[in-house]
């Protein structure tokens, strides 16, 4: 039961970030290099998080659960 509970938030945070680019698709596109890209990449994954961890209280998550979701949730949007 709950892996498929976190299966199922694993996939809602997949289908909300879906439409927006991941942070290092997005500094790609801006051309960022060196201190630029990395001061952005960092202000993105911080973004991410706080939205990430808004979701994960919508949902009225907590302990583990809250964690994984966090997790895979900044993964998905901040990229590689």
């Amino acid at each position: 039961m709950t892996k498929t509970l976190l299966a199922a938030l694993a996939l809602s945070c997949l289908s909300t970030f879906a439409h927006a680019q991941s942070c290092a698709v997005q500094a790609g596109d801006k051309k960022l290099a060196g201190a630029a890209k990395t001061s952005f990449l960092t202000k993105c994954e911080k973004d991410a998080t706080a939205a990430c961890d808004k979701q994960a209280a919508d949902k009225k998550l907590a302990g583990a659960a809250k964690t994984s979701f966090t997790k895979k949730c900044v993964t998905d949007s901040v990229g590689t």
